[in-house]
């Protein structure tokens, strides 16, 4: 997979992923989850962390192989 992506392809699921992530605890703080709903968007909020995990490493490998791509700490709290 990671070999038909491009740097800029990861990067921008990295910061899409990251969104839904954050969004995804913010509503399951929230009182806006229907009880029964729960379960569910704790399982979404699985899925959501375990995809931006998997896209972490495959930015790491890229990182490790392209310098002049940003580390994952300056990517992940740069404002844009």
């Amino acid at each position: 997979m990671s070999e038909n992506l491009s740097n800029n392809a990861i990067i921008y699921a990295l910061l899409s992923l990251n969104s839904e992530v954050i969004l995804q605890k913010e509503y399951l703080d929230s009182n806006d989850v229907p009880e029964e709903d729960v379960d569910n968007e704790e399982d979404i909020l699985d899925d959501l962390e375990q995809a931006f995990m998997e896209f972490v490493d495959v930015y790491k490998i890229r990182c490790k192989a392209d310098q002049s791509l940003p580390n994952l700490d300056e990517l992940l709290n740069n404002q844009l």
